[in-house]
């Protein structure tokens, strides 16, 4: 997340509403230009093809095995959304709403690693403006994308919700967040969540105010279903505070993981990292899907 400039900082408190100008400075960073491209053959279906900067580490045919496809949203945007059907008998399916400054493309080898681990099938799209998508990123258009995505993960893929894992990286907190108070969902994860826009840029914000964005802090009281939230003590973009506080807010946690030393982009490259999302999704949320 960038700062703000002197004019920007005088426009938030003397001129409301600029919460949008406020939350695309914050938070979005299309690549430019995207990491991957699809073509539509004549039966409808379409073909995904990635360039080098995807960094894509598996083989031809794995990357078949990925359905790359588009969607409409509410706001009339198109977005691309991307299935990785890592196994044919899934525990959960992971909805992804993934960071800042990347796309499917680049996400789609991590997809394939995460999932293939966890025995997880994982759905993704991108956010309005980002890869294949039309349209601006804004938060309206990211909530909007994120509903639209859950839209086709029920309905396209017949997945119920109770087998939903929202997992919410970053600035992909506040989509996962947002469909968490709106669906009872089989769990959470928030890796490296904000509070809100404003208390990122200015870390001594101490309330919501009407024009802050993206108000994770206030939402994720609302969010019922199991959460695990995850955050680098070390964390230069998001400030570990954030974590902290989410977790205290959120009514439904589980025990949080903390990694010592790590910042905001390679908490993944820990080894407790994928040991706490197996605990996740082997034993807390299948016991609690027994119990249910």
């Amino acid at each position: 997340m960038n700062g703000l400039s002197v004019p920007e900082l005088c426009y938030l408190f003397c001129c409301p509403p600029l919460p949008s100008r406020i939350a695309a400075k914050l938070a979005f960073l299309p690549p430019d230009p995207p990491t991957y491209s699809v073509d539509k053959d004549q039966d409808g279906s379409c073909t995904l093809h990635l360039t080098d900067r995807s960094e894509w580490q598996y083989t031809h045919s794995e990357l078949e095995g990925i359905d790359i496809f588009t969607t409409q949203t509410s706001r009339r945007n198109t977005i691309g959304c991307m299935y990785v059907k890592n196994t044919s008998n899934p525990k959960f399916t992971l909805l992804f709403t993934h960071g800042n400054a990347v796309d499917l493309g680049q996400m789609s080898s991590f997809f394939v690693a995460l999932g293939s681990r966890i025995d997880c099938n994982v759905f993704a799209f991108d956010y309005s403006g980002y890869g294949i998508s039309t349209g601006k990123p804004s938060e309206k258009n990211v909530y909007a994308d994120a509903e639209a995505a859950w839209r086709v993960l029920r309905d396209k893929y017949n997945v119920p919700p109770n087998k939903v894992i929202l997992y919410g990286q970053s600035i992909g907190t506040v989509a996962a967040i947002d469909l968490g108070t709106k669906y009872e969902v089989g769990g959470v994860i928030l890796h490296s969540p904000l509070m809100s826009g404003m208390r990122v840029a200015f870390p001594d914000t101490q309330r919501t105010w009407f024009f802050d964005p993206f108000p994770n802090i206030d939402k994720v009281r609302r969010v019922n279903s199991k959460v695990l939230v995850i955050h680098g003590s070390d964390d230069e973009v998001i400030d570990f505070s954030h974590g902290l506080a989410i977790h205290e807010a959120a009514p439904n946690t589980v025990e949080p993981l903390w990694v010592e030393g790590a910042g905001h982009n390679d908490i993944e490259l820990y080894g407790q990292y994928m040991d706490r999302i197996r605990r996740f999704v082997n034993v807390e949320m299948l016991s609690s899907s027994s119990s249910s």
